[in-house]
């Protein structure tokens, strides 16, 4: 070991002293977007079924820094109508979902992950080549109007 580097030595555990750690909650929080329209301010959550308004709240301040203004919460209860292939029927399970309205001034909205991209000359003009060659296919299976529905392969 050089002279220089110093191996960092934890102190004993002693009850009531202070520890060099950092205790992160075991919980999960996922922004979902929402299937109705929400005000900018407004982020929906699934959240842990454990996780209550203050543990929501206390989340977002201290580790993500937001400001949080109030939290909503509601629980989604899991669809029953399915059976597996005993008959029996199978529930998914239920989830918490918070609506967390943000602080004075703070919005918030999703990126667009897939935006739309400009066509350029030599794509354009390879689906209009595209179209026309499927137009023509079409004329030319479509039939002779003559036979009344009658295929071509049935001979008359």
């Amino acid at each position: 070991m050089a002279t220089g580097a110093r191996k960092a030595v934890y102190p004993l555990f002693q009850l009531g002293g202070p520890q060099l750690r950092i205790f992160r909650p075991n919980f999960f929080m996922l922004a979902v977007r929402p299937g109705v329209p929400q005000p900018e301010d407004t982020v929906q959550f699934r959240v842990s079924m454990e996780m209550t308004k203050v543990d929501i709240k206390n989340y977002l301040e201290k580790i993500y820094n937001v400001p949080v203004a109030a939290v909503r919460t509601r629980i989604q209860y899991g669809a029953n109508n399915k059976r597996n292939h005993k008959n029996q029927r199978v529930k998914k399970p239920d989830y918490k979902v918070a609506y967390v309205q943000l602080g004075q001034g703070q919005t918030f909205q999703f990126p667009n992950l897939f935006p739309e991209k400009e066509q350029d000359t030599e794509t354009r003009s390879f689906d209009d080549f595209k179209n026309k060659y499927m137009e023509r296919e079409k004329q030319r299976q479509k039939g002779d109007p003559r036979r009344g529905g009658v295929p071509d392969w049935f001979g008359l």
